[in-house]
């Protein structure tokens, strides 16, 4: 029984015997190297096939895979939220959203988006993070991610708290130079230290900047808001450059115009989307660390995703899902949805 029900899965998935399980990306860089375009293109079982409970939990039912050799694209999950200063609970981020994309399917027909007859994806499982050390943490985060932009793969992470971008930009930046960011969130995340530590969710663009790993006049920081301990609490991110979206200043508005300008801002160079899912309005996204009254709508962030048709986006992550906050999974179900919007968005999807 076993034995066929994996047999079906593979025909459906369109993987070549079957999927090969995860392995914390312990493996990466091994094996033979093979073209991305050479490779059988994965496809998420459709549910008039196999259904919804069935089968290992990976992102939109993918083949897991050890190595990101011959993938254009990969999900990443990097379970870590030692660096939250409030609610605790992102650690569980990646497996709840796993569960919650159930409901994708392959095409996107608002946009016209085939990323499956497009590229090559699938889930690559989970960064072995050290749950007691931070840097530590940051340290594994860092080399999993350069062997995977090193196979030419582009990553979708799952995460985590806010601080996993940091070791990720890292990465990113050893391949590609300075990049570009856009980053959607309640807060700016450019505090300098807290209780002394100068690395945790509050911090990640800040260090970012220190280490040259941003073109800081190609950073737009959309749906900010909350109270601050100051009546200035703008002024780093304005000091390097960076654009501000206030949330205020978003409320009842489509947000196509500003994606315009943001297309124009960020040219043809390569560009890092990072979506906290505290930009959303906690009526809509509960489940998170640190929500903010007034935030952003999910139809906002679509417009936003999808704005970026066209950019050269180099890497996505989506961040700080809580599911212990949010039992009906819904923030989870909307991050699952964020994150295959992400995946539509990338260079080479054919749009019809």
């Amino acid at each position: 029984m076993l034995r066929r029900l994996g047999s079906l899965c593979a025909r459906s998935l369109g993987a070549r015997g079957g999927a090969r399980p995860a392995a914390g990306l312990r493996h990466l860089g091994r094996g033979p190297r093979r073209r991305a375009s050479d490779a059988p293109r994965n496809q998420p079982p459709s549910s008039e096939v196999v259904a919804r409970p069935v089968g290992v939990c990976s992102m939109m039912r993918l083949p897991l895979q050890a190595s990101p050799q011959g993938l254009d694209a990969a999900f990443v999950g990097v379970p870590l939220d030692i660096g939250t200063s409030n609610r605790p609970g992102a650690r569980f981020g990646p497996r709840r959203i796993r569960e919650e994309s159930v409901m994708l399917r392959t095409t996107n027909p608002s946009t016209g988006a085939l990323p499956f007859q497009s590229l090559s994806v699938a889930d690559l499982g989970d960064v072995n993070v050290n749950l007691y050390n931070l840097q530590d943490s940051c340290r594994l985060i860092r080399e999993a991610y350069q062997k995977i932009v090193a196979a030419g793969c582009i990553p979708l992470t799952l995460g985590g708290d806010h601080t996993i971008t940091y070791p990720i930009l890292q990465a990113m930046a050893k391949k590609h130079g300075p990049v570009g960011l856009l980053h959607v969130d309640a807060h700016t995340d450019t505090a300098d230290k807290a209780l002394g530590e100068k690395v945790y969710h509050g911090t990640p663009f800040r260090r970012c900047v220190d280490e040259g790993l941003l073109d800081c006049k190609r950073v737009v920081q959309i749906g900010i808001r909350g109270s601050a301990m100051t009546l200035d609490p703008y002024r780093y991110s304005w000091s390097q450059g960076f654009r501000l979206v206030l949330a205020e200043d978003c409320w009842m508005k489509s947000l196509v115009p500003l994606m315009g300008e943001v297309r124009q801002q960020m040219g043809g160079k390569p560009v890092y989307i990072s979506f906290d899912i505290d930009g959303l309005d906690p009526a809509y996204a509960p489940g998170t660390g640190t929500p903010e009254i007034a935030g952003l709508t999910p139809s906002q962030a679509l417009e936003i995703i999808r704005g970026c048709q066209g950019l050269n986006v180099v890497g996505c992550d989506l961040v700080e899902v809580s599911p212990p906050y949010d039992p009906s999974g819904n923030t989870a179900l909307l991050a699952a949805n964020l994150l295959f919007e992400m995946l539509c968005v990338l260079p080479k999807v054919t749009v019809v």
